[in-house]
């Protein structure tokens, strides 16, 4: 799927209530907090970051890899699942797709790990204590699937090009990259070039290691790289997780995903990547199939696994909401709830998340 394409809007002099650096997944959750607000923004992006884009758009509560839950998960689909389904008939698109996600077992040993994290009270709503049994002849799964409850896919390609449009119809969007130079900041207030804000918010992904203000905090890049195939013999209606996640996105096209690199800080596509996620599909997957695409994109995630939120530590009117990782679907609703009622309500932000968990 490509991007769609807008002109930059020439703006005259305006005054709002915040400027928003970044419109992947964290920059459109705060957004969503300042459009029930009904506070003024503008948003800058010039798609220089394509981690939102290329995201295989899973929600899922559990880590599928040890069987544990994940961080806040609860709190996080609460906030989540409303704000998408908003989204969707706010721009008339749909994005949210349910659908359940099956762990793909390769030993009794793991049927049996599935079944005592079924009885963990935190994962008991979430893990059916059901195995499923194969019978899909193009797909190598003799120990059968675990199925996991309440997941789905958002379409966040569909979402992030779709609300870059309604932004831009809305003149609420700047297409080109943000100078920090240009940033000039007094008491109450920061300007820059024809736009007066009271805050700015800097949601710009793994782009944080160019801004000058938040270059200092622990981001980490994981370059991902994801494949999409063409199956026309598979027919699968579920998201299969094994050593690679399989994503049906309709008229046999399938996902493919994902890669790790924490070397490369490109978005360009490589033939490694390509062949990793090849070589370890082959190993469940025996249909034909066909390469239609491949996309790349840099992660931004933090050594501790958890985000990015808080206002620099020297100037007040300065905010960041980044390091979202693999789970941004998810916890980026989250997050940007937690900022925008501590620059609005004063509500201490959660330690787990604030900035100044890090000691500089």
């Amino acid at each position: 799927m490509k991007v769609g394409i807008f002109f930059c809007v020439t703006f005259a002099f305006m005054n709002v209530d915040y400027i928003i650096v970044g419109c992947g997944l964290a920059g459109i959750a705060f957004c969503e907090q300042l459009f029930a607000a009904n506070k003024t923004f503008v948003v800058f992006d010039n798609l220089s970051q394509q981690s939102s884009v290329v995201a295989g758009g899973l929600y899922n509560p559990v880590v599928l890899k040890r069987f544990t839950s994940v961080w806040k998960s609860k709190e996080q689909l609460d906030l989540a699942l409303p704000m998408y389904h908003s989204i969707e008939e706010k721009l008339q698109i749909k994005i949210d797709y349910k659908i359940p996600v099956y762990r793909r077992f390769t030993s009794l040993e793991e049927q049996n790990n599935w079944f005592t994290a079924s009885d963990n009270p935190l994962l008991t709503e979430h893990l059916s204590s059901t195995i499923i049994k194969n019978n899909n002849s193009f797909i190598n799964a003799e120990y059968g699937f675990g199925e996991v409850l309440n997941t789905g896919r958002i379409d966040t390609n569909t979402l992030t090009t779709s609300y870059r449009k309604y932004l831009h119809e809305n003149n609420q969007l700047i297409e080109e990259a943000f100078n920090y130079e240009g940033l000039q900041q007094s008491d109450n207030s920061i300007s820059y070039k024809d736009i007066s804000a009271t805050h700015i918010v800097f949601s710009e992904g793994f782009g944080l290691k160019q801004n000058p203000f938040f270059n200092y905090l622990p981001l980490k890049e994981s370059k991902g790289e994801l494949i999409t195939i063409h199956a026309p013999e598979l027919k699968m209606d579920y998201i299969l997780k094994s050593s690679v996640f399989v994503s049906p996105l309709g008229n046999n096209l399938y996902h493919i995903g994902a890669t790790y690199n924490w070397k490369d800080k490109t978005n360009v596509i490589t033939k490694d990547g390509r062949e990793e996620l090849l070589n370890k599909l082959k190993t469940f997957l025996n249909c034909p199939f066909d390469v239609v695409d491949q996309v790349a994109g840099i992660r931004p995630t933090v050594k501790d696994r958890r985000p990015l939120v808080g206002r620099h530590p020297e100037n007040k009117n300065l905010f960041v909401l980044n390091g979202l990782g693999t789970r941004g679907v998810m916890i980026g609703p989250y997050v940007a709830k937690q900022l925008f009622n501590f620059i609005e309500n004063k509500i201490p932000l959660e330690n787990e998340i604030d900035i100044n968990r890090f000691d500089f």
